[in-house]
């Protein structure tokens, strides 16, 4: 199949998008966050807060050994992290249904620009002063009876898109 060992995948070119997860409790989704990461590719997650670092046996168990793979640092707060990489020039969007938030099928990434997401609590979603912080705000539009989705499948949904427009570059 063709698959990039943990050193081939650490020196290839990667997608410009770092995942920033703000006090994610369930293990099982960072992991999972780690293994769509490293099916695209991206450059990093960074774990925040009460966010789970590696190694851990329930990260492990839905990351499949992603967490070697995908680079990652751990922060105090996602406020910090977002410093770091907005200093390193990289654009923010909190993923949040908040007040002037932009649909994600209207936001295009720029070729050429580096971007963080940040993903928030399954209850609280992303804190305030983060998303103040941001460069603005993306949102799934749903349909159903419910106004949320799991982290886990929302950061595929968001890498997957992020994907599109470099994949097609």
């Amino acid at each position: 199949m063709q698959r990039l060992s943990v050193d081939e995948f650490k020196q290839a070119e990667k997608l410009p998008l770092i995942v920033v997860l703000d006090d994610v409790r369930s293990m099982y989704n960072v992991g999972s966050v780690f293994r769509t990461g490293d099916a695209f590719r991206i450059e990093a997650v960074y774990l925040c807060g009460i966010t789970s670092t590696p190694p851990s046996t329930e990260i492990h168990k839905t990351a499949l050994g992603a967490e070697d793979s995908v680079s990652w640092k751990y922060y105090k707060t996602a406020l910090e992290a977002i410093e770091a990489v907005k200093a390193d020039g990289y654009e923010i969007y909190s993923i949040e249904q908040a007040h002037g938030s932009t649909n994600l099928q209207n936001f295009v990434p720029s070729l050429g620009k580096k971007y963080a997401v940040v993903l928030g609590n399954e209850v609280k979603g992303v804190h305030q002063e983060v998303i103040d912080a941001s460069n603005g705000c993306l949102e799934i539009p749903q349909f159903g009876t419910k106004h949320s989705m799991n982290v886990s499948v929302t950061a595929g949904i968001i890498i997957w898109h992020f994907a599109q427009t470099f994949i097609n570059k």
